[in-house]
């Protein structure tokens, strides 16, 4: 008695022990289609009505400093005929020339320029040295103490104003620059903080190469680590630079001279005199002392954006 296996010449029947392999959503791709469609329908909506709400946002925090410009270009009779008319009818350009020779402008600008250049300077080469201790100098309270110096950025400056005063008092620099100069270069946790960021995140394997080569921690500093801090040396420049220049109260506080007031001074002061009588003259001054701060910022914030993500904040 033989047995024959008969051909297998069409599918092999259906059993409890068949295994049906399926693609994963294979058979609800069709009506899963739809879905898919829907929720790209409801993200394009989402990310047009989060455009506008931007957009929006965006007009109304330029548009005081649209308005502050236009009114600098209007005459006296018609900013008390109609002070909220918004074109200037007619265009007159007297109130820069008016403002500019009311007030000492040109020594404040001095005053201002030479002041933010030398903290930045002096920032730039501070910072970067603290910032490269702390990330890759390991000392004994290394990590507390980096706290404790970040943790003094967490408390108000009107509340270290007095104590500061009476330090300035007593190294005799009430009514000079140098209380505006020194300790901005020196005391500035925000400055060590990003070029820490910074170091961090460059390779270690630079500095190693450069130790099998003989170099010293200060050549290490100077010649690897310092030129791949660049970019953020450009960023932190821009802020410092914008710090400096727009600060007040401190200067307010300091300064008694009208020959050592920085620019936010000799506005506030001329704000006073001109405040209640002009408002075209006032804002013509608020154009000179922030037009110039405007175009820094313009040009550099694609510097500041991309240091601040090549550093690494977000992720340590």
């Amino acid at each position: 008695m033989s047995l024959q296996t008969p051909p297998l010449t069409g599918p092999a029947p259906a059993t409890d022990s068949t295994i049906a392999i399926t693609a994963p959503g294979y058979r609800q791709r069709g009506r899963g289609g739809a879905g898919a469609g829907a929720g790209r329908a409801r993200r394009r909506v989402g990310a047009t009505a989060l455009h506008i709400v931007l957009v929006i946002a965006g007009i109304a925090m330029v548009f005081p400093f649209i308005w502050m410009l236009l009114t600098s270009f209007k005459t006296l009779p018609q900013l008390l005929k109609n002070p909220l008319e918004f074109l200037p009818s007619p265009w007159t350009f007297d109130n820069y020339a008016e403002a500019w020779n009311a007030v000492p402008f040109a020594q404040a600008y001095l005053n201002s320029g030479y002041i933010a250049l030398l903290v930045v300077v002096g920032t730039l080469i501070t910072a970067s040295m603290a910032g490269y201790a702390f990330a890759r100098i390991r000392f004994g309270g290394s990590r507390v103490l980096f706290i404790v110096f970040l943790a003094t950025q967490m408390i108000p400056k009107q509340v270290t104003l007095i104590p500061f005063y009476l330090l300035m008092s007593n190294l005799g620099w009430v009514d000079s620059h140098l209380a505006l100069i020194i300790p901005g270069i020196i005391a500035n946790p925000f400055a060590v903080f990003l070029m820490r960021q910074f170091v961090l995140a460059l390779p270690r394997e630079l500095e190693e190469a450069a130790i099998v080569d003989g170099a010293g921690r200060w050549r290490i500093f100077w010649s690897v680590v310092l030129p791949n801090l660049k970019p953020g040396l450009a960023a932190l420049s821009i802020i410092v630079a914008l710090d400096v220049w727009n600060a007040f109260l401190f200067p307010l506080v300091l300064l008694n001279s009208p020959d050592l007031f920085t620019v936010p001074l000799l506005l506030n002061a001329f704000e006073s005199q001109q405040g209640s009588v002009n408002y075209g003259l006032v804002m013509a001054a608020s154009a000179i002392a922030t037009v110039p701060m405007l175009i820094v910022f313009v040009i550099g914030q694609r510097k500041i954006l991309n240091s601040m993500a090549a550093s690494g904040l977000g992720g340590r």
